[in-house]
């Protein structure tokens, strides 16, 4: 798609009044993302920029973001380089996740700024998904964010994992996670004073979940 037609595209959604544009897992785009930007911006247009990322990304890239990006949405997966390597095939997505985190907070802070809607106008959100049987990882994730980042971050710690038809007979990925999971890692949260952020209702798990059985399971 031509750049023209990209922005045409998007003008024409934030004349409906929409306020905000988001990127998802733009890694391999940065530098279409940044001419992006500057084009809406040189039009008059100023929403808010999200940069909503797996976590997977160089320090030294977001660096060059800085003044750019309004709100950071990463999700910090792992810790556990093994647990990663087996799950998604990258081993040093603790090494770049932890480094991609300190930089995101170093250009945010802590705080997080939300508009009259109550959506986040500039800030970082950190998601992470609690997985079954892997609640060390869990502990370790939240230790990291409190000790190594600040306890004051905000957190949305999510629930909602659910086996797919591909893992049904995966021994470690072959059930959702249960309450006693979920409310150790919780507790955990509570423990470390990291008050800041969001927690699931255990039962409204399945209300995020898409339905993948369908066409569109997004609609």
């Amino acid at each position: 798609m031509e750049l023209e037609e990209i922005i045409r595209q998007i003008t024409q959604i934030l004349d409906q009044g929409i306020k905000r544009v988001g990127f998802v897992s733009p890694s391999h785009f940065i530098p279409q993302m940044k001419v992006i930007i500057g084009v809406i911006q040189t039009l008059g247009y100023k929403p808010v920029w999200v940069y909503n990322t797996n976590g997977y990304d160089k320090a030294d890239t977001l660096r060059t973001l800085e003044g750019m990006i309004d709100v950071y949405l990463p999700d910090f997966k792992y810790m556990d380089g093994e647990l990663a390597q087996q799950f998604s095939e990258a081993r040093d997505y603790p090494e770049f996740a932890t480094k991609a985190l300190k930089e995101m907070f170093r250009q945010k802070g802590a705080s997080l700024i939300t508009g009259e809607d109550h959506t986040a106008e500039s800030g970082i959100i950190v998601r992470h998904l609690v997985l079954p049987h892997q609640i060390p990882n869990s502990l370790q994730v939240l230790r990291f964010l409190a000790e190594e980042i600040s306890p004051r971050i905000h957190v949305s710690l999510m629930a909602q994992y659910y086996p797919t038809q591909r893992v049904l007979n995966h021994p470690n990925l072959n059930r959702g996670v249960t309450e006693s999971e979920y409310r150790t890692v919780v507790d955990e949260m509570e423990k470390l004073g990291m008050f800041n952020g969001w927690i699931q209702e255990f039962e409204s798990s399945t209300f995020y979940r898409p339905d993948f059985d369908q066409l569109h399971p997004f609609e």
